[in-house]
C-alpha cells in the first residue's frame, strides 16, 4: 500500500539514528543475485558497520579485501550483541 509505505518512510526520517544517504556508485560485488547489490552499495555509502543477513549470496563479501564489509548472520549478530563474539 503506497500510503502505508510513505507513512513508514516519513516515520523513519524522524528517527535520530537514521540518515538518508544518496548512493552514487554501483560496486557490483554480488554476481549470483544482482538485486542484492543495492544493499551492498548502501552499506558502503553509509559506512555501516555490518550487513546482517541470512542470504547466502552475501557470503562472497567475506572473501573480498576491499571494500571490507562485515557480514553476519542474524544468529551471529545476536551473539555479538550479547558480547559472545567480537567484530
Amino acid at each position: 500500500n503506497p500510503i502505508v509505505a510513505s507513512s513508514f518512510l516519513n516515520a523513519l526520517k524522524e528517527l535520530e539514528n537514521v540518515n538518508y544517504v544518496e548512493v552514487y556508485t554501483n560496486w557490483g560485488l554480488i554476481q549470483e543475485d544482482l538485486d542484492d547489490n543495492k544493499f551492498v552499495d548502501c552499506t558502503i555509502a553509509s559506512n555501516a558497520n555490518f550487513i546482517i543477513t541470512n542470504d547466502r549470496h552475501f557470503n562472497i563479501l567475506k572473501t573480498i579485501g576491499f571494500p571490507k564489509l562485515n557480514v553476519m548472520s542474524i544468529e551471529e549478530f545476536k551473539q555479538f550483541c550479547e558480547g559472545n563474539i567480537s567484530d
